[in-house]
């Protein structure tokens, strides 16, 4: 949060002015040379509200909508004892005693999290899915008014609990704990009473994000996962009858959404019903599995045909719902998904004054690089003119289209040894990354995502999921690769791998405090992922030439472009054509880009804006430690502090950090 025009001047700065050198070196891109992004996996589903919201499984758009919220949860793998005792030092090495009542507060409120969170995964099994929890796994959540009704007495009735405990009681650690809970509670509770999205996105209900997971994860053997897998599925007719009950007025964008996406579900299940047949299950096991997946299959088939039929009255009729939220709903949701200190509309200024420090900057390094790229052209007076001719002449420098992947891939090892070498933060080189095509139910969202494990299951894998190219026309495709030319695949990477989300949620897996893993901020883990890419850069990654700086600026530009796009389209009704031209003109993104980007803010609320919202925290908690601390900051020692406090939201973290004694 920026309070202050102190800090607003900080941050400005930062967008303003590279590290020196960043416009006078002239030698190749180191990382680049050698050819050394969303949240989170769509586990969207119909019923009640979803337990956890993260961010980069959502990452970066990707959303796990659970009766209508879409919910971004951002978990990471886990890592070896002593990495995790490395990331929790700081915290424990300054830690204080505290009194004996406090403690015993804190014990009374450990015991009742823990009965909290057992009671949640019985009433959400979705959820405990999400997280790693298969206890409940067998049961499939029918979206129906009961269990509407069922998940607003549970969140009343905790609501009530936990306001009977006094939190001027609690330590540090705790009270922000509590404040978290009580955060996911009442955001459960606008979503299902006053959102309403059950009602509008028919793409909420969707059954194969849970089904991927069980027979995926190697959490049991797969006999037992095939077993619960068939309990599950009996229950799909159900659950699409009761999403047809739920359905009143949708928006248009949703309906198509839910129909795109139906294809990747009916191969869901198609793949389940072969795994079972190729496995050791008995026959009239498998007879039922077949049974069972050809009356799921029936029902998307005609969920699917209904909302079809649907759409084509709306069209005629039109008589959708908006997709815009309009700026009483986004106010309330900008509080409870990004929990920053300042409003939407306070951001949203921000973001405009931000602009135009990104602006100036790039401008600058245009002037530098004008020579190298455009020859004797004549430069343009109109800034916004020069600075796109520069990085339209730049992006064609990019990979081939059938090397897009193997490009990804092999970046990823090379950031992992320049954070480690450059002494940023721990790293477990024992935790791989696997990179794949985004799963079909998943797609028409984002392009590139990390989908991450759940606390309880931190040991298994984490996907970095890529929308591919194999489909798209030639002009698509080299829209596309345009748009991640040279330098900016290595920011995407940075993003949302290394040290963006994919790190951030190993550590978040670590932390002590299971609430703030589980109930992590999407503005924190957007925030951190942006974060990341400036602080890979200011240690020397790109060999600070001009070239790496400018795609940065212009990567940059794009995060704080998506507040200014959201809040604008949600609140101020911007149409399509000014906002293609924000995006293309004015952020220097390709066409292909940009109407992604339209397609997704009708698609998603308030998330666009977590990039912009936790990266300026960010940025002015490291300066407000670097004034505090004066000689004694290590910028490795921040990094890991602040990552060691799970996915919090950053001004629970800033608060946490400034109680902790400077080091002796």
């Amino acid at each position: 949060m920026i309070k202050t025009k102190f800090a607003l001047a900080v941050l400005l700065t930062s967008l303003t002015l590279a590290p020196a050198g960043a416009t006078t070196h002239h030698g190749h891109d180191k990382a680049a040379s050698s050819k050394s992004k969303a949240a989170a996996k769509s586990s969207a589903k119909g019923g009640a509200k979803a337990a956890a919201k993260g961010g980069a499984k959502a990452a970066h758009a990707g959303k796990n909508a659970k009766g209508g919220k879409q919910d971004k949860r951002g978990k990471g793998g886990k890592g070896k004892a002593v990495a995790a005792a490395a990331v929790a030092a700081p915290v424990a090495a300054m830690a204080r005693p505290a009194p004996p009542s406090e403690r015993r507060q804190d014990r009374n409120l450990d015991t009742l999290s823990n009965q909290f969170l057992g009671a949640l995964w019985r009433i959400d099994p979705e959820a405990a899915i999400a997280v790693g929890k298969y206890d409940t796994a067998a049961s499939l959540t029918i979206p129906d008014q009961a269990a509407r009704a069922r998940q607003l007495a549970f969140t009343d009735d905790w609501l009530a609990r936990f306001a009977k405990i006094d939190a001027r009681q609690l330590s540090a650690k705790q009270r922000t704990d509590l404040a978290l809970l009580t955060n996911k509670l009442n955001s459960d509770r606008f979503y299902l009473t006053t959102l309403r999205e059950w009602q509008w996105n028919p793409a909420s209900y969707n059954v194969a994000a849970p089904i991927d997971a069980i027979l995926n994860t190697e959490y049991a053997a797969k006999p037992q996962r095939l077993r619960t897998l068939l309990k599950r599925i009996a229950g799909v007719p159900a659950y699409y009858e009761a999403a047809r009950a739920n359905i009143a007025k949708p928006t248009r964008e949703h309906t198509q959404l839910a129909i795109a996406q139906a294809p990747g579900v009916l191969s869901m299940l198609t793949e389940l019903d072969k795994a079972a047949q190729a496995s050791i299950l008995n026959p009239v096991e498998k007879q039922l599995f077949t049974q069972r997946v050809n009356a799921a299959l029936t029902a998307v088939d005609g969920y699917v045909a209904w909302l079809g039929e649907l759409d084509k009255t709306m069209a005629q009729t039109g008589e959708a719902r908006p997709f815009r939220l309009g700026k009483e709903l986004y106010e309330q949701k900008f509080v409870f998904d990004i929990q920053a200190g300042s409003s939407a509309e306070q951001t949203y200024q921000k973001a405009l004054a931000a602009r135009e420090a990104l602006l100036v900057n790039m401008d600058r390094l245009a002037d530098e690089l004008w020579n190298k790229t455009m020859g004797l052209s004549a430069k343009p007076l109109d800034r916004t003119r020069k600075i796109g001719m520069v990085i339209d002449k730049l992006s064609s420098q990019h990979v081939a289209r059938e090397n897009f992947f193997p490009e990804i891939r092999r970046q990823i090892p090379l950031l992992q040894d320049w954070v480690v070498s450059h002494d940023l933060l721990t790293m477990d080189p024992k935790k791989p990354l696997e990179v794949r095509a985004t799963p079909a139910y998943q797609s028409g969202v984002a392009g590139a995502s990390i989908e991450a494990p759940g606390p309880y299951r931190p040991q298994d894998r984490t996907y970095y999921n890529v929308t591919p190219l194999d489909g798209a026309t030639a002009e698509a495709a080299e829209s596309s690769l345009r748009e991640y030319n040279h330098w900016i695949l290595q920011i995407l990477n940075i993003h949302e791998a290394i040290p963006g989300h994919y790190t951030q949620l190993v550590y978040a897996n670590k932390s002590p405090s299971i609430v703030k893993s589980i109930f992590g901020n999407g503005a924190m883990v957007e925030g951190w992922a942006v974060y990341g890419e400036r602080m890979m850069l200011e240690s020397g990654y790109g060999d600070n030439t001009p070239e790496m700086w400018l795609m940065y600026s212009k990567w940059n530009l794009r995060s704080v472009t998506n507040t200014i796009l959201d809040y604008s389209v949600h609140v101020l009704d911007m149409g399509e054509q000014e906002a293609i031209d924000l995006l293309a003109r004015q952020a220097f993104q390709t066409t292909s880009e940009a109407k992604e980007k339209w397609r997704r803010v009708q698609l998603t609320s308030v998330q666009l804006t977590s990039y912009f919202s936790g990266y300026s925290e960010i940025m002015e908690l490291r300066e407000q430690r670097k004034q505090a601390l004066g000689n004694k900051f290590v910028l490795k020692d921040f990094h890991e502090q602040f990552l060691s406090y799970g996915s919090a939201p950053v001004r629970v973290i800033r608060d946490l950090m400034l109680q902790q004694p400077a080091p002796q």
